[in-house]
């Protein structure tokens, strides 16, 4: 083997051993140091063991973190339900408050639209009370007749329907003319005031009875007439 493949191998061989060598000092170096550290009389498993505390006191942390976090968490979602249920409760008793406020306000307008149909029915009773009573004959008619055609604003007196009535029936209420034109006419008059049939269908007054005969019904229906054609019963003084 040639001289300077030799020294090669040889110069390799020594630089692995030097690097080998140095990694040996610097561990016994580090150790040293290590031991160092250490006060007189503590062992490495007293080192050992003065260590692990800070490891213990780094995961205690960790976990009062966690706990903290979750339980912020909880009271955090606590506070959401408490809030809900809350405004859940306050819709409750706010629509409770409006439903009563609406029956309230029914039951009065109900109170409210009897006591008006009460008031109503006491008036008609009041004024049934007060109704005339009109004696069964030409006075009484006649008196009857002027209360209604004084509600329907017809002109009449008592004295111009008397004197009318008299020279038409003589007061008989169930008078017929069989013999002048309206007779001959198919028409006769009628009644008190010798109405015939069309005059006093055409000028009945409303209240009265349809019944031509009737002493009160045809003493309006011909005041009803002689007021549209002569101003009033008062300016008739012969057939009208």
């Amino acid at each position: 083997m040639p001289k300077n493949i030799f020294s090669r191998v040889q110069s390799r061989s020594l630089t692995r051993h030097h690097k080998i060598a140095m990694a040996g000092v610097a561990t016994l170096g580090a150790a040293a140091i290590g031991f160092s550290a250490v006060p007189s009389g503590a062992s490495t498993k007293t080192t050992t063991e003065a260590a692990q505390p800070v490891a213990v006191a780094y995961s205690t942390q960790q976990i009062k973190d966690v706990k903290a976090s979750v339980t912020d968490q909880m009271a955090g979602a606590s506070l959401k339900a408490e809030q809900i249920a809350a405004k859940k409760k306050a819709d409750a008793a706010a629509a409770a408050k409006k439903k009563a406020a609406a029956e309230a306000a029914k039951k009065k307008a109900e109170a409210a639209r009897q006591a008006k149909e009460a008031a109503s029915r006491a008036a008609k009773r009041a004024e049934a009370k007060k109704a005339v009573s009109y004696p069964n004959n030409l006075d009484g008619w006649i008196r009857e007749s002027l209360a209604i055609l004084k509600k329907h604003d017809i002109p009449a007196s008592y004295d111009g329907i008397h004197r009318n009535i008299m020279r038409e029936s003589s007061g008989n209420p169930k008078a017929i003319n069989n013999w002048d034109i309206n007779a001959i006419n198919g028409i006769p008059s009628k009644g008190l005031l010798q109405v015939i049939p069309p005059t006093f269908k055409t000028w009945h007054v409303p209240g009265t009875s349809w019944d031509i005969y009737d002493p009160v019904a045809n003493i309006t229906a011909a005041c009803n007439y002689a007021a549209d054609k002569y101003g009033s019963m008062d300016n008739v003084d012969s057939a009208y």
